[in-house]
């Protein structure tokens, strides 16, 4: 039987469903499968959902209630896993919270996993055995891809052709973070632009590296800002789903460096990435999509992407400072992003698919992936 831990998004549980309809029989597992019975790993399992959980509190008392919910629903899901010894667990993320608890279970029992998200790649899902985003099964050296490329003619910019349908995230939570066209100067004058994250984000916690949180990535960028050649400057916008505002935040640090950093959240994220020179992050998406307007990437965070064919990484706030001073020279391979991004399009990244309102998940890179999970519990 395949598990999927109901997420509440029809769109996210109709994907979820979708898989696990490709491995065999098919149950959604409610969030609320309590069990009071402990086992010698519950209390570590509900210590990690905890820490790794999407809204922190400061609260003992509530700090303990969630303890206690992700014990009970960790020796729930860990009977559910028990009971069953052809189960497969699937989650959406499975990093966080509950979520973690329901995947933890299923390691713990040995049960085949199967993690999804959203892809950085318009159109696309990630399903992946290993994990998602910094802890996915992506090879992280280059070498892999120009070898696949070398195989099975991946060289070439196939994978430019998704850019025809990749569109900025249009603004949920913020009327004041929009996406309107650009102004027919805003070219002119060079610029790195920084595409912020939401600062709660599992990106930002959990894969954040050296810089840790959104705050001191800003405190940095504002001391490196100074740095960059006369006639540059660094160029913020703001998430558009991000519900914590940052801008007076912003405000500070450009005002901290006059004429050296601009806010600008209302011009359309990818128009600001095409008239830029470059792009920093720590690890965003945005990041990733910036491949398809050929424009050097900065990376401070971690990502399955930081290679240094494809991106530049940064290692520390004197390695940033040396970076925006020569940001002239920064560069990149052609061909190592031509390999990678089209292994992401032809063999990791499935299409999603939407039909009378339901969404889906196209089979042919998924049953792989789904062997490949089976193939875990056998070993």
């Amino acid at each position: 039987m395949f598990y999927y831990l109901k997420d509440g998004d029809p769109e996210i549980d109709g994907m979820m469903a979708s898989v696990c309809a490709m491995g065999g029989k098919t149950a959604c597992v409610s969030k609320v499968r309590w069990r009071f019975s402990d086992y010698p790993e519950t209390a570590a399992r509900a210590a990690e959902s905890l820490k790794h959980a999407k809204h922190q509190s400061s609260s003992k008392h509530t700090r303990a209630l969630k303890t206690a919910l992700y014990s009970a629903q960790y020796n729930g899901f860990r009977r559910l896993f028990e009971r069953d010894p052809e189960a497969v667990a699937v989650a959406w993320n499975g990093l966080t919270g509950t979520r973690r608890a329901f995947m933890s279970a299923a390691k713990d029992t040995g049960t085949p996993h199967i993690y999804m998200e959203r892809a950085p790649l318009p159109g696309r899902v990630t399903v992946d055995e290993t994990g998602v985003n910094q802890v996915n099964g992506l090879a992280r050296e280059i070498g892999f891809y120009r070898d696949w490329a070398d195989a099975e003619n991946g060289h070439g910019g196939g994978w430019r052709a998704l850019k025809d349908i990749l569109v900025s995230r249009k603004a949920k939570k913020r009327s004041d973070v929009g996406q309107t066209d650009a102004a027919a100067d805003l070219a002119a004058a060079p610029f790195v632009f920084c595409p912020l994250q939401v600062p709660d984000d599992t990106q930002i916690k959990m894969f954040g590296g050296w810089v840790r949180n959104i705050n001191r990535f800003i405190d940095l960028l504002e001391l490196a800002a100074e740095h960059l050649p006369e006639g540059w400057h660094l160029r913020f916008k703001e998430h558009p789903s991000s519900k914590i505002p940052l801008t007076e935040f912003l405000e500070q640090a450009a005002a901290a460096q006059p004429g050296k950093i601009v806010i600008d959240n209302s011009t359309d994220t990818f128009q600001q990435v095409a008239a830029s020179r470059a792009v920093v992050t720590l690890n965003s998406s945005v990041g990733l999509q910036t491949f398809w307007y050929d424009k050097p990437v900065l990376v401070l965070g971690e990502c399955f992407f930081r290679m240094p064919e494809l991106v530049t990484p940064v290692e520390s706030p004197t390695h940033l400072m040396r970076s925006f001073a020569a940001i002239e020279e920064a560069g990149f391979d052609p061909d190592a992003r031509d390999v990678f991004m089209n292994y992401l399009d032809r063999v990791y990244y499935p299409e999603m698919i939407r039909e009378d309102g339901k969404a889906s998940v196209a089979p042919e890179k998924v049953l792989p992936k789904i062997e490949a999970a089976l193939a875990s519990r056998r070993r």
